[in-house]
């Protein structure tokens, strides 16, 4: 099975650049990298990115707090095109638990991409609220938890385990933060994993032997101190 690779950006040039590359088979966007990316109207900003990528998935999020605008948002969201699919993160910023919202628009054939998960107990919740007819894809965040020393693979393992049947409902590793995490990913059979460009461009140097590294390194240091003009 292929684990297919997403680039996690909403750079409107990057996008542009990625969408031609056969390694990219879709795009991950999120609020905070849209402020990063410096949009000023997210709907205008949106279908500026639309217009570039027609074809490949793409995640936009809704930012709204309460559910009723959520599935306003979502609504909209959805409108934008064939390839979007809606983020909706798994509580609000309360705690409450986002069912109700996953739920309608699952069933009203809405492609979704949960975000923020960080447990099994949230991926089976969310599971039980999707349509198993309607397009989604669960996304776990290995990299934050591994940060606060948690061990992410436990969860995509029963994840995966419990998904896999289910052709329409795909696992997303997510937040990741270096190349070997696409190894783990591809070990588990993940359906997918967002990464940020500059891992994307790590993933090229697969396979290069060791001797080379430890002279690419060593060159780098060289490289580095002469630059510096350092003396003794």
């Amino acid at each position: 099975m292929k684990t297919k690779i997403f680039c996690d950006i909403a750079d409107f040039k990057t996008i542009k650049y990625f969408n031609n590359k056969s390694i990219v088979d879709g795009f991950t966007t999120n609020p905070s990298l849209m402020r990063l990316a410096g949009a000023k109207n997210y709907k205008n900003y949106s279908l500026k990115i639309l217009k570039t990528c027609k074809k490949k998935p793409i995640s936009f999020e809704v930012f709204a707090d309460n559910f009723k605008e959520m599935l306003d948002q979502a609504y909209e969201i959805n409108s934008w095109g064939k390839n979007v699919y809606v983020k909706i993160p798994v509580v609000n910023s309360k705690g409450v638990f986002t069912g109700p919202v996953i739920k309608e628009l699952s069933d009203k054939g809405i492609k979704l991409n949960i975000t923020a998960v960080y447990t099994f107990e949230q991926t089976k919740k969310i599971y039980k609220k999707l349509n198993k007819k309607t397009k989604s894809i669960i996304s776990i965040f290995a990299g934050r938890m591994a940060d606060k020393g948690k061990d992410p693979l436990p969860i995509f393992k029963k994840g995966i385990s419990l998904t896999k049947k289910n052709k329409n409902i795909e696992i997303l590793w997510a937040s990741t933060r270096e190349a070997y995490n696409f190894i783990q990913a591809k070990q588990l059979k993940c359906n997918i994993i967002t990464m940020p460009p500059k891992v994307i461009n790590q993933i090229k140097d697969f396979g290069k032997s060791y001797k080379l590294m430890t002279l690419d390194t060593v060159k780098g240091f060289l490289t580095d101190s002469r630059k510096s003009k350092f003396s003794l």
